[in-house]
C-alpha cells in the first residue's frame, strides 16, 4: 500500500518537474533533420511566438519586462529581435542597436525561451552583417537559445544564385567560426517568399532552414504551395514573420485565411513568429497606440490582431 502511494507520489513529482521545464530546458539545442526542426532528443519542435518591431522605431518593448510578460501570459516559446539595419538602425548607431539585441537575448535566456536575432534589412550589407553575427556568435553561441536570421527580407531583384546565396555563405562562415551548432534561418528572394527557388539550389550546412514570410490577407494558397514545394525539395522552413493582415500592415484582417495558414503550419511542423509587438497605429500591431513598454499592458490595449495571435499561441503552447 505504502509502496503504491510512494510510486504515485513520485510520478506526480516527475510530472510536475516536466511541466515546470522551460522550452529550452525541454528541447535544448535545435537541429534540422530532413525537412523538420527537431530538439536534442530528435523529436520535432514547433516554436510559436512573437516578433518585436523595427528596433529603432519601437525600442520601448526591447526589455526584460516585455519578454517575461509574453512568456508568462502569451505562452510564447520564441521571441524575435528585429534589429534595424538601415534608416537610423545598426549602421548608424551600432552600439545602441547592439545593446537592444543583447537585452532581448539576455531576457530570453533568463526566461528559458528561444530568441531569433534578425538582421532586419531589405538591402545586403554582407561585410557588416558578418561582423555583427561574429560578435553575437562569440558572445552567445554556446547557448542553445540562439537562432540566427542573417537577412530579413531580400527584394525580388536580389537573385538567389548570384547575390543571396553568396551573401549567406559569407555571413554563415562568420557564424560557424564561433558557433558550429545553432540553427540559422536564411532569407529568400521576394521578401522571403521564394523558398522553393532556394530549396532547388540549397546552401550546404547541416543546421540551416529557409525563411518564409506571409501576410494572410495578401498571401494565400499560392504561397502555401510554394512552401510545400520547398519541403518536397528537402528544405526545412521557419516562418520568422507573418501577419493576419494585408502585407502593408493595414487595410484588413483575414481571420479565415489566418486559420488556414495556422493549420498548414501546424500540419507541416513549421515554427512561426507574428509581426509584431508594437503600438503603431496599424492593424498588424499587437498593441493600441500608447500601450506601455514595461509589461503592464491591459486587455483593452491589445488589438484584434494581438488577441487572435495570442489565443492561437496559448492554445498551441498549452502543454
Amino acid at each position: 500500500m505504502f509502496r503504491l502511494l510512494a510510486l504515485a507520489l513520485a510520478a506526480l513529482l516527475l510530472g510536475a518537474t516536466a511541466q515546470a521545464q522551460t522550452p529550452v530546458e525541454r528541447h535544448g539545442r535545435l537541429q534540422v533533420s530532413g525537412t523538420h526542426i527537431v530538439d536534442q532528443a530528435g523529436k520535432p519542435v514547433t516554436l510559436r511566438g512573437m516578433s518585436l518591431f523595427w528596433s529603432q522605431w519601437q525600442p520601448q518593448y526591447y526589455n526584460a519586462a516585455t519578454i517575461k510578460r509574453l512568456r508568462d501570459d502569451w505562452k510564447i516559446t520564441v521571441i524575435r529581435a528585429a534589429m534595424a539595419v538601415d534608416s537610423g538602425g545598426y549602421r548608424a548607431n551600432p552600439d545602441a542597436e547592439m545593446a537592444k539585441v543583447e537585452t532581448v537575448i539576455d531576457a530570453a535566456v533568463a526566461n528559458g525561451i528561444y530568441v531569433i536575432v534578425d538582421w532586419h534589412a531589405h538591402k545586403p550589407h554582407a561585410k557588416e552583417a558578418a561582423a555583427f553575427f561574429a560578435r553575437i556568435a562569440a558572445k552567445y553561441g554556446a547557448l542553445p537559445n540562439l537562432i540566427y536570421e542573417p537577412y530579413n527580407e531580400p527584394l525580388a531583384t536580389h537573385a538567389w544564385k548570384t547575390l543571396l546565396k553568396p551573401y549567406h555563405q559569407t555571413v554563415l562562415a562568420s557564424i560557424r567560426a564561433a558557433d558550429p551548432d545553432n540553427l540559422v534561418v536564411v532569407g529568400t528572394r521576394t521578401w522571403s517568399q521564394d523558398v522553393d527557388e532556394a530549396a532547388a539550389d540549397p546552401i550546404a550546412d547541416p543546421n540551416l532552414a529557409y525563411t518564409l514570410h506571409y501576410y494572410a490577407a495578401t498571401h494565400k494558397q499560392e504561397l502555401r504551395d510554394k512552401a510545400a514545394l520547398a519541403m518536397q525539395r528537402g528544405a526545412a522552413l521557419f516562418v520568422t514573420e507573418y501577419g493576419v493582415t494585408q502585407a502593408d500592415g493595414g487595410s484588413s484582417i483575414d481571420e479565415a485565411e489566418a486559420r488556414r495558414w495556422w493549420d498548414f503550419l501546424e500540419a507541416s511542423g513549421i515554427s512561426y513568429a507574428n509581426w509584431s509587438i508594437a503600438d503603431k497605429d496599424e492593424l498588424s500591431a499587437a498593441f493600441r497606440p500608447g500601450t506601455p513598454g514595461d509589461g503592464t499592458w491591459t486587455e483593452d490595449q491589445v488589438t484584434r490582431s494581438g488577441k487572435l495571435v495570442r489565443d492561437q499561441i496559448r492554445a498551441m503552447n498549452a502543454d
